[in-house]
């Protein structure tokens, strides 16, 4: 039987009369995103018509998904909540410690030990809490969803930006901080801006090596890192309905690299077929019965540019395979013209690794599609060039494909297969380079491909394509290699071609797996206890924030102006960090190292003006911290890009940070400051970013009258006795203003809980 039938039965049950209801009240036609949110409203927010990008609105989400970096911090803050069980459907998926080294069981069979402390520690907390458990090796978090947990018309929150993998299966899935999480766990409303909506009209239909990926992919290219920000993608037209499943979700899921709060897509029949191959036949047919409440009115498709606020229309016929990058996957280049793009842009021309798999590209679809080319390597003579790597994306998967022969094809041909985790996508890859800083070239069908993500190396150059593409080039061991026009020589010395890659959506053979990794909760955990040792380096109990004053907002000193792109990579570190993701005093020491200091363009290496020394970040805050002085970080467009990882709140938090002041955030980055009970503020002026000295004594003005839309004051008190002042914007409501007066929105809960 599915995970939680009765809620979903619930809700199709009373889906329509719903529906009916929001359009009778808004009075015009509904986008599939507006039918999902208007749905889903918190008694707290009354069924009326809300502003796209102004109004703040509370929703209940059916349920949370958290994977096992960032669960740590969200579970030690959900049992400072006061609840004796979680008050939605939630799980917590342990896929992100599994570090890539040899091969998946040796990598898997250490990672079990290493990490025992902690595995141990979500298992148990789960058990008290009424939560499922996914354990090591099961699969990574968004495959896991998208097999056992998404529905169509859903909405779901988890702790990791890739969360959006969901609206592969027609749910509002979205990527948000741990203190969000704690919200719904508990009981509460969760809040979030109106999202505009961008609709993307897809005509035509692919073919030869143009994948899923490759939407994305083009997507990025057109919108940018930030241009989804704070908006649903909704993708719709007669393109949407030819893709599979699981190619809807590596759209959406990649859909997080360009800021977008989630993207979707509506039901039809590809995602029945899903549904049915994953045993999930009963949620089909619910789905089937109300179809029309399950995707998005004619009159919006039909004139889209009535009811979007922004419209991109995507022929698939012509549309090229693409590759984006390096160091951000916003840099799009169809592969015509990417070999040109490599000698101008002096990019490393040999091809060292090609990566395929992870939460993005891991579907049977992908895997076999990619197996069809090894399979012609072998036939054709060809020997592979490059290191390959796959990682399947769940048991699941890894267990079909293997029946099915697809890894022994990999295999055969030189490649490794890697634990069913994230590994090399989130930097959980220990390289084999004899120069772990010299320049080269990666190329992966992830996700994310910020500079040192993958390998901790600045110098890699690290591209995204689709797995075909990756593939073909590490067959070719050449970053200036095309497989749709160029030929290779054979071991024979004889020219050949590699043929399009062929596959199917599902596994003929349907899908099978002995042993899918879930463990379900002890139906009363009141007698289960949770223990964290207080001389452990990796957990830790946390202690609540206290309010900033404002007292504390004068006479403070910059703890970095941070230059340029700053994503959460830099804020926080993953890598060999995420051993610290569950205690907040040694992760600490990961702010804001990987951040560009404005004022010498050095990584970690600032001014402390208690010392007159040049000291490490972290060292720097706690410096100030110990002399009783704030601090504030500066920076410039869409600071904290990225994962949602709440540490990169967290950290300076916890290190006496009492402001951030950017010229523009990413979503889910402002809301985790906010959550903490920090000043998340913009600049009224952008250009006042080049005001701030490196000497600067920095007061903030106007705490205690704060309120909704009204700006704060900032005064650069100079070395030289000159000074200059300037007004910050803000995004705070009332409640949220309240999470600053509590000191956190946690103590805040704690209070209502408490009542």
């Amino acid at each position: 039987m599915p995970f939680d039938i009765d809620l979903i039965r619930r809700h199709y049950e009373t889906l329509r009369a719903r529906v009916d209801q929001v359009k009778s009240t808004v009075r015009r036609p509904l986008t599939l995103s507006e039918k999902i949110l208007y749905t889903h409203l918190h008694a707290e927010s009354p069924l009326q018509e809300y502003g796209r990008g102004k109004d703040y609105v509370m929703f209940a989400p059916d349920r949370v998904a958290m994977q096992d970096a960032t669960a740590q911090m969200a579970l030690l803050q959900f049992m400072m909540a006061g609840r004796d069980k979680v008050a939605v459907p939630s799980t917590v998926h342990c896929d992100h410690l599994i570090q890539a080294k040899t091969g998946a069981d040796t990598d898997l069979k250490a990672a079990l030990d290493i990490n025992s402390e902690v595995y141990d520690f979500l298992a148990s907390v789960c058990n008290k809490y009424g939560a499922g458990f996914w354990k090591p090796g099961a699969g990574i978090i968004h495959q896991i969803v998208l097999e056992n947990y998404a529905f169509p018309g859903g909405m779901m929150i988890g702790t990791d930006s890739h969360t959006p993998n969901g609206g592969g299966l027609g749910m509002v899935a979205i990527g948000v901080g741990g203190a969000d999480a704690v919200d719904v766990m508990a009981g509460m409303p969760w809040e979030l801006k109106f999202p505009k909506l961008i609709g993307v009209k897809l005509t035509g239909e692919l073919s030869g090596w143009t994948s899923s990926k490759d939407v994305i992919l083009k997507v990025a290219g057109i919108l940018t890192v930030k241009g989804g920000t704070g908006a649903i993608v909704e993708y719709f037209g007669p393109g949407a309905t030819s893709l599979s499943c699981t190619g809807k979700g590596t759209i959406c899921n990649m859909g997080a690299e360009i800021g977008a709060t989630t993207s979707i897509f509506g039901y039809d029949e590809a995602m029945a077929r899903y549904l049915r191959a994953t045993e999930r036949s009963e949620i089909a047919e619910l789905a089937n019965g109300v179809r029309e409440y399950l995707t998005g009115d004619e009159e919006c498709y039909a004139n889209p540019e009535k009811y979007f606020d922004r419209v991109i229309e995507i022929d698939l016929s012509t549309l090229e395979p693409h590759i984006n990058g390096p160091y951000t996957p916003d840099l799009a280049w169809p592969i015509s013209k990417f070999a040109d793009a490599v000698d101008e842009n002096d990019y490393p021309p040999v091809l060292e690794v090609g990566l395929i798999g992870s939460c993005t590209n891991s579907s049977y679809e992908d895997i076999m599609r990619s197996a069809s080319l090894a399979k012609q390597a072998k036939e054709k003579g060809l020997k592979v060039k490059s290191e390959f790597t796959v990682t399947p994306g769940s048991e699941m998967i890894r267990y079909t494909v293997e029946r099915d022969g697809l890894l022994d094809t990999f295999e055969a041909i030189g490649g490794v297969v890697l634990a069913n985790a994230c590994g090399p996508c989130i930097g959980q890859w220990a390289r084999h380079m004899e120069d772990p800083t010299r320049k080269n070239s990666i190329i992966t069908s992830f996700n994310r491909n910020f500079a040192k993500r993958n390998d901790g190396n600045r110098a890699t150059h690290a591209f995204v394509a689709s797995p075909e593409i990756v593939t073909a080039m590490a067959i070719s061991g050449s970053m200036k290699f095309n497989p749709l026009t160029d030929t290779l020589t054979n071991e024979n010395g004889a020219e050949v071609k590699l043929d399009p890659p062929v596959g199917v959506e599902l596994p003929p053979k349907g899908f099978d797996v002995e042993d899918a990794g879930f463990i379900p909760p002890a139906s009363d955990g009141s007698g289960i206890e949770v223990v964290v040792s207080p001389t452990s380096d990796r957990l830790q109990l946390l202690t609540p924030f206290k309010p900033i004053t404002s007292d504390q907002l004068k006479g403070m000193r910059t703890l970095i102006k941070a230059k340029g792109k700053c994503t959460t990579d830099h804020i926080s570190m993953a890598g060999p960090w995420l051993k610290y993701r569950g205690h907040l005093e040694n992760i600490s020491n990961n702010c804001y190292i990987g951040a560009i200091n404005a004022y010498n363009d050095e990584a970690n290496k600032v001014l402390n003006f208690v010392t007159n020394e040049y000291m490490a970040v972290p060292d720097s805050a706690r410096t100030y911290q110990q002399a009783g002085i704030g601090t504030v970080v500066f920076g410039e467009e869409n600071l904290g890009e990225g994962s949602s990882r709440e540490h990169a709140a967290m950290e300076p938090r916890f290190l006496g940070v009492n402001a951030v002041i950017v010229k523009s955030f990413a979503r889910i980055h402002e809301t985790n400051l906010k959550k903490q009970g920090m000043l998340a503020l913009t600049f009224a002026n952008p250009s006042d970013y080049d005001l701030v000295r490196q000497d600067d004594e920095i007061d903030i003005l106007g705490l205690d009258s704060m309120e909704r839309g009204k700006p704060l004051q900032v005064v650069l008190r100079h070395s030289d006795g000159t000074q200059d002042s300037f007004d910050v914007n803000h995004t705070y409501n009332a409640a949220q203003i309240e999470w600053v007066r509590a000191g956190s929105a946690l103590n805040k809960i704690r209070e209502e809980l408490a009542k």
